[in-house]
């Protein structure tokens, strides 16, 4: 889903396993490459700055349970993200500083009305968040992208858009937002996004990605024309999820005719037991570094996975196993 690039071009970083056994060498310092993740049952949301070469996991109790599409300013050092418990966007404020004097909560520092629910996931663009809301009962079964504006003090709504697709994850690269169509192997893309007037929308094109069985997740780097997307195949199965790769991107989009079809022979796909993805309902892509961190919620009751890029079709383990129980996003910002 969410990535901050913000690069320089020589910048050339190695990303240390947690795992017992490995011999790689530590990264180099950078300024800022950091990593936190939400929960759908543990009230929290956890950091680690994975600049150092030993990085440590922070986790802080928040005033919701279940959340989602977590997010990190750190310009303002603040997290945001959407509470599936409240029914609102949330900003919690002063995370460095709980870190600094070994606080384990954070505090709200403002929020939204409640005017969605059963939200999925989050995307920002400059002062503008934008919030999936994934149809459900509470809600009259409707699918909406809410668009809220960020202020010093607060959050005003600005846009509400009905979508004919059924909600989960979703990317900005600039004004172009790409979307994952929930319960299929469709993901859909809507070019100048925000210039939308307010109700019903239609997507600039819409694609389907042979062989996924059921997107979630989604990542976009535009530095290396790369999209990252998780399949979960069944919700049930912790056994049957997959990881697809498609390079040079654009280009194939492009190729692609509105409601077309990506070929597997422009994927790259993991998928199997050593990779021990099950459901991974979201996923962050690091260019630098070329690891994918993919919040694994099903497998073990929950799991943030590393993951080397892979570039060939296969099965391939997990760099890196953290339990979480309940995780439900991961985000990542480098600058």
């Amino acid at each position: 889903m969410k990535t901050k690039f913000l690069l320089l071009a020589t910048l050339a970083i190695a990303f240390t396993s947690c795992s017992d056994d490995d011999s790689s060498a530590p990264p180099m310092s950078t300024s800022e490459f950091k990593i936190v993740t939400s929960s759908n049952t543990s009230g929290k949301v956890t950091f680690s700055d994975l600049s150092v070469a030993s990085p440590m996991v922070k986790s802080f109790t928040i005033s919701s349970i279940d959340t989602d599409g977590v997010y990190y300013d750190s310009s303002t050092d603040e997290v945001i993200l959407a509470s599936r418990s409240n029914n609102k966007l949330e900003v919690y404020g002063g995370l460095q500083s709980a870190i600094t004097n070994n606080l384990t909560s954070l505090s709200t520092k403002f929020s939204s009305a409640s005017e969605f629910s059963n939200p999925r996931e989050t995307a920002v663009y400059g002062d503008k968040i934008v919030v999936t809301q994934d149809q459900a009962a509470s809600n009259g079964n409707t699918n909406k992208l809410l668009v809220y504006q960020k202020t010093a003090t607060g959050l005003n709504l600005l846009n509400v858009y009905t979508v004919n697709f059924k909600n989960w994850g979703i990317f900005l690269n600039g004004t172009t937002l790409y979307a994952t169509a929930d319960l299929t192997g469709d993901i859909v893309v809507f070019e100048n996004f925000f210039s939308n007037p307010n109700g019903a929308i239609t997507p600039t094109k819409r694609v389907t990605i042979q062989g996924l069985v059921r997107t979630h997740g989604i990542a976009f780097s535009s530095v290396d024309n790369r999209m990252v997307l998780t399949d979960v195949g069944a919700a049930s199965s912790d056994s049957d999820g997959g990881l697809i790769i498609i390079n040079n991107f654009s280009s194939v989009l492009a190729s692609t005719p509105n409601m077309g079809t990506i070929a597997t022979s422009s994927q790259i796909r993991l998928y199997g037991p050593n990779s021990t993805l099950g459901n991974p309902v979201d996923v962050s892509y690091d260019d630098v570094t070329e690891k994918v961190f993919v919040a694994e919620r099903l497998n073990a009751g929950g799991k943030l996975l590393t993951f080397n890029l892979p570039t060939v079709n296969g099965d391939a383990a997990p760099t890196m196993s953290r339990p979480e129980p309940g995780i439900s996003s991961v985000y990542l910002i480098r600058k």
